[in-house]
């Protein structure tokens, strides 16, 4: 801007500065209706929707009650084999640094399953130990466990008692 303009237009304001004012407010106005603010909003809604779903699910999680697992219906399980078994707790040297929540975002609790070679949701029982109980497999295992299972449980002690077994576990698939 050169300065003949500045004076013109400081001239204007002073003679007329609601005038002024108001084209100003205009001229916002049309930008703010012009500007398509849909565009950003929609990837922003579909974000913000999931992690509110994850949220929403991990509450519900922490409501459900402990220490019963769903009963298995009269379904074959898709294979059977037997597998190295451990169990963990949520302490810290054994787990990450988020010790109550698995990898799938829910809260552990009794009936939790870390597998590295099961997708996460598969229904496993273990017949021998827990008869019609199932576990989901909800978490994960450093990597260097492939082909293992590791029960959650709450006591140290119990974990401990359990210590590594090879048990047999039927997998049940997702649907």
């Amino acid at each position: 801007m050169n300065t003949k303009t500045i004076k013109k237009t400081t001239k204007m304001i002073k003679k007329s500065p609601i005038e002024f004012a108001l084209i100003g407010f205009l001229i916002i106005i049309l930008a703010y209706v012009s500007i398509p603010l849909e565009a950003s909003a929609s990837v922003d809604m579909d974000r913000a929707n999931a992690t509110l779903a994850l949220e929403v699910e991990n509450i519900q999680n922490q409501f459900r009650s402990f220490g019963q697992l769903p009963k298995s219906g009269t379904r074959n399980p898709a294979y059977v084999m037997t597998v190295p078994a451990t169990a963990y707790n949520s302490l810290a040297g054994q787990t990450d640094d988020t010790p109550f929540i698995t990898a799938s975002g829910t809260t552990t609790r009794h009936g939790v399953l870390a597998a590295n070679f099961l997708p996460i949701g598969t229904r496993v029982k273990i017949p021998e130990i827990y008869g019609d109980d199932v576990f989901i497999v909800e978490d994960r295992m450093n990597a260097r466990y492939d082909k293992r299972v590791d029960i959650w449980m709450e006591s140290y002690s119990d974990a401990i008692q359990f210590g590594y077994k090879n048990i047999q576990i039927e997998v049940y698939p997702n649907k």
